[in-house]
């Protein structure tokens, strides 16, 4: 049965100041047919934020779904961040809870009090983006300082701090030990004869350590090269980027010495790589010196527009295996390759990071396409009768991926706009960061787990009929992934 709460809180006493329990008995008071209440009461605690232990305790009873009205005394009682009461007031709404305040006549039982709420509503969001704007207003006007705007350091740096000639303390790069490695990406690439994978290959070999990977791939080889906070920035590094599409440069080609780098900034959707739009972003020059000469950073650029790869639209193509085969020797992940009318494997840790030995294998995709196919067909006919569940489940596990991804792409807006926010802004920023990760853990928890509902529909399913897409949706709801050795396959299974 759900519960009626009262909620109180008192930061410190003073002799104007209303007591917890004067403000419990006067919310009992408007209700005299009510027999039990719940009480939460935190004392000692500030409005100005939500870090109090028991309204985090009353908050995780509403999302448990046991409570169906809060009643405070007076609306600052619960939170006197009018964000803060928009984010509260969301999750009351989302869990159909009633919330009241005797003081003020809000009851949101009624159309009154519901108006009340909007009215606070709006000004919360006009609130949420007033922030946001001051936020994106300082970060932009950082750039015209040269200054780091945050985020890890790339590859042969470290963040730091300098003083400018005013005497301020602003964020910088320092090169570390590992700016000669860069240095010799740069001018190994440069190189004709040298190709992404050739140079992944040489520095495993000589054993270069990379930051955030055991080895070196094309990927990882890919975002250094791609990065201008290497090159010093010269007029030919400004036409190529004005050619690339940026408008917003903050500095004039006539500050592009070619002793400071540059920075891109600006925004992209999840999906894309980090330069492919350059028409809303913006360029400007940094505080630290650059490595490379223009010449041969330009000429890496060049070569590694001429080797782009497509875009992930062909992606999977051959085989609804595609993402989960990996390699039983070294855990790379497998790629099928065609040739003429046969598709066979091919490691990713043999032919781009060079330390797997394993060249070729025995079993074709096709039968392992025909073994998953047997052994998923099992798990449908023998759980028939215990889960619940349609393709529209599969198709909601997706779209929770999609979801997840959009996440992730906003906590690391946020976290990149920390180290350049104000002391109030970063309070608001950490909240959401909060709340984001939340949603995060639960979504992850929830793709994890497979739902449970009437399988009746699963009886006359037969998975090797299925749409391609279809095949692929399943296979992500029931299988971690498939480790292929020689010539026999593991599934692990995610259930």
């Amino acid at each position: 049965m759900k519960k009626t709460v009262i909620y109180a809180r008192q930061s410190i006493d003073k002799k104007d100041s209303i007591s917890i329990q004067a403000q419990i008995d006067l919310c009992k008071s408007k209700y005299p047919t009510e027999d039990h209440f719940l009480i939460f009461k935190d004392k000692g605690f500030s409005g100005k934020n939500t870090k109090r232990p028991n309204y985090q305790k009353m908050m995780r009873e509403v999302e448990a779904g046991n409570i169906d009205k809060i009643i405070v005394y007076r609306l600052d009682r619960l939170s006197r961040s009018i964000v803060d009461f928009g984010q509260l007031w969301s999750t009351l709404e989302k869990n159909k809870v009633e919330f009241v305040s005797i003081s003020e006549s809000f009851d949101t039982s009624t159309p009154t009090g519901r108006a009340m709420i909007y009215i606070v509503m709006t000004f919360a969001q006009l609130e949420r983006e007033t922030i946001s704007e001051r936020v994106k207003d300082n970060y932009y006007e950082r750039m015209k300082y040269g200054t780091w705007l945050g985020g890890p350091a790339p590859f042969g740096f470290d963040n730091g701090k300098m003083i400018t000639e005013d005497g301020r303390l602003v964020p910088t790069l320092l090169p570390n030990k590992k700016i000669e490695d860069a240095m010799r990406i740069f001018y190994s690439y440069a190189d004709d004869d040298i190709s992404l994978g050739k140079l992944a290959k040489m520095l495993n070999q000589d054993g270069v350590l990379n930051t955030n990977r055991k080895t070196w791939d094309n990927v990882a080889i890919s975002r250094i090269l791609h990065n201008p906070c290497y090159v010093k920035a010269d007029s030919l590094v400004y036409n190529y980027y004005k050619n690339k599409g940026i408008k917003n440069f903050a500095n004039p080609i006539e500050c592009f010495d070619g002793k400071s780098s540059v920075q891109v900034v600006g925004k992209r959707q999840g999906n894309e790589r980090k330069y492919a739009n350059f028409e809303e972003h913006s360029i400007y020059k940094t505080n630290f010196k650059g490595i490379i000469p223009s010449d041969i950073w330009l000429k890496c650029q060049e070569k590694l527009e001429r080797n782009a790869q497509i875009g992930n639209s062909g992606k999977g193509k051959h085989t609804w295996l595609s993402g989960t085969v990996k390699c039983g020797n070294c855990g790379y992940a497998l790629v099928v390759k065609k040739y003429k009318e046969t598709l066979s494997f091919r490691c990713s840790g043999h032919y781009n990071v060079h330390i797997c030995n394993r060249i070729g294998f025995l079993i074709t995709p096709k039968e392992v396409e025909e073994q998953v196919s047997i052994e998923i067909q099992k798990i449908f006919d023998s759980c028939a009768k215990e889960v619940e569940g349609s393709l529209e489940t599969y198709q909601g596990d997706l779209e929770q991926k999609n979801l997840l991804q959009q996440i992730e792409l906003k906590i690391e807006r946020l976290l990149n706009s920390l180290s350049e926010s104000s002391e109030v802004t970063m309070k608001y920023i950490n909240r959401e960061i909060e709340k984001l990760d939340k949603q995060k853990c639960e979504l992850l928890q929830s793709i994890k787990t497979i739902q449970k509902v009437d399988l009746e529909r699963f009886k006359n399913v037969r998975f090797d009929l299925l749409e391609f897409e279809d095949k692929k949706a399943v296979l992500s709801q029931f299988v971690e992934k498939i480790l292929i050795f020689v010539d026999e396959i593991e599934i692990v299974w995610k259930i």
